[in-house]
C-alpha cells in the first residue's frame, strides 16, 4: 500500500448498501477494503435495489471467502441477510477452498479477497468452485486478459487457472488462483488508447448443436463492421452442464478489453453476437483507454496503489457507487471529468 492509506481502526465503518446502484458490489469492495485496511464495518440494506434482496449465494460465499483470508467476526452471515458486520483480524495466506454451491460467480469471489492476498505474509493458493461463465459476472478471461493483466502491471504477481467451465445454470466450473505477496502496487496511467492492434471472436460451446457458435461468429463478423483477426469455436469439455458464450477482444496499446454475452435458454444465437458487438462497437467509438466492464474494476486496486489515471466512456452508476465505498476506507479521492471529446478521465489522487 501507499504513504496515503489510512492505519487501520477499531471503529465499524458504516455502510448503506441501497446508496447508488445499490448491488453486490459495495458488499464486495467493503470486505477488500476491509481486509486491506483492517478497518471493521457494518452494512444495512445489503443488494435493497435487487429484485431478491439480501445475501443470496454468490454474495454470501465471498463473503465466507473474506472470513476465511481475514480470521474476521462475522455476524449476519446467512441467505438473505440484509445487514452484515465484518472485523477482520489479519490477512491469511495459505491453501483456501470456496465452494459457491450454485452457478454463482467464482471470479466475483476471487475479486474480492485477491487485494488482500496481494498483501498478506505469505503466497496463497486459492480453489473456488461454482459458475464461471454466467450472464451476470465477468467470465474468466475477463479476469485473466484484462483486469488480470493491467493488475500484473500495477506490479502484482499472480497466476489464474482455469480447471473446468461452469455454465449456468449447472454450476460445476473450478478456478485456482497462486498469489505471490510482497509486491507494492504502483501508479498506472492508461488516458491513451493508442492503435487497435487486434479484435479476436471465439464461441465456447458445451454439449449443443454447433450451428449455434456458427451463427454467433457470422453474426459479429457483419455487425461489428471491423476486420476480425481470428475466430474460433472452442468445444468445451467436462463441464457439468450445457452452455455458451461469446468472446470478443480488442487489444490496444493500452491493454486489452474483453466483451461478452453468455447465452441461455431462450435467447437467439444472434441476439448473443448483436449484445457483444453493441458493447465492443460503443468501446471503439469511445476512443477510451478503458472500457466501460473493466473501469468499473480498476477503481479499487488503483487506490490501493495511492492513485491512477484512466479514459473511458460515461462512468456507469456501479462506478460511482463503488468510488464511494473506496473514498469511506482509504484517504484518496476519485474525480471523474468529461474531456472534449465526450470521454472521462478518471483520476484517483490520494490526499
Amino acid at each position: 500500500m501507499s504513504e496515503t492509506d489510512p492505519e487501520p481502526v477499531d471503529a465499524p465503518l458504516h455502510l448503506d448498501g441501497s446508496a447508488g446502484e445499490g448491488g453486490g458490489q459495495i458488499l464486495r469492495s467493503a470486505l477488500s477494503l476491509s481486509l486491506v485496511t483492517g478497518r471493521p464495518f457494518r452494512i444495512s440494506s445489503i443488494r435493497a435495489n435487487r429484485r431478491n434482496p439480501g445475501l443470496r449465494a454468490q454474495h454470501l460465499a465471498a463473503v465466507r471467502a473474506a472470513r476465511a483470508v481475514g480470521g474476521a467476526e462475522v455476524t449476519g452471515a446467512v441467505l438473505g441477510s440484509r445487514e452484515l458486520s465484518f472485523r477482520p483480524a489479519g490477512i491469511r495466506g495459505g491453501e483456501h477452498l470456496f465452494d459457491v454451491g450454485t452457478a454463482g460467480s467464482t471470479t466475483l469471489v476471487l475479486q474480492t479477497i485477491l487485494p488482500a492476498l496481494l498483501f498478506a505474509k505469505e503466497p496463497a493458493q486459492v480453489t473456488i468452485e461454482g459458475g464461471t461463465h454466467n450472464p451476470w459476472a465477468p467470465p474468466f478471461e475477463f479476469l485473466e486478459r484484462s483486469f488480470g493483466q493491467v493488475l500484473r502491471r500495477m506490479g502484482a504477481t499472480f497466476a489464474i487457472e482455469l480447471e473446468r467451465h461452469g455454465f449456468a445454470p449447472a454450476g460445476g466450473g473450478i478456478l485456482r488462483a497462486r498469489v505471490t505477496p510482497g509486491n507494492v502496487l504502483r501508479h498506472l496511467d492508461l488516458r491513451e488508447r493508442g492503435e487497435v492492434r487486434s479484435l479476436r471472436v471465439t464461441a465456447l460451446l458445451s454439449n449443443l448443436p454447433l450451428h449455434i457458435a456458427e451463427r454467433e461468429i457470422e453474426r459479429v463478423r457483419k455487425r461489428i463492421g471491423v476486420h476480425l483477426a481470428s475466430e474460433a469455436i472452442l468445444p468445451v469439455a467436462g463441464a457439468a452442464g450445457p452452455g455458451n458464450a461469446l468472446l470478443l477482444e480488442i487489444e490496444t496499446d493500452a491493454g486489452v478489453a474483453v466483451f461478452s454475452c453468455i447465452g441461455r435458454r431462450g435467447l437467439r444465437a444472434e441476439a448473443v453476437a448483436d449484445d457483444v458487438a453493441e458493447q465492443a462497437r460503443a468501446f471503439l467509438d469511445s476512443g477510451a483507454a478503458v472500457d466501460a466492464h473493466l473501469a468499473d474494476q480498476l477503481l479499487l486496486p488503483m487506490a490501493l496503489a495511492g492513485g491512477g489515471t484512466f479514459t473511458t466512456g460515461e462512468p456507469s452508476s456501479h462506478a460511482r457507487t463503488n468510488a464511494g465505498v473506496i473514498e469511506a476506507f482509504l484517504k484518496v479521492r476519485v474525480n471523474m471529468e468529461r474531456d472534449e471529446g465526450g470521454r472521462y478521465e478518471v483520476r484517483v489522487e490520494g490526499w
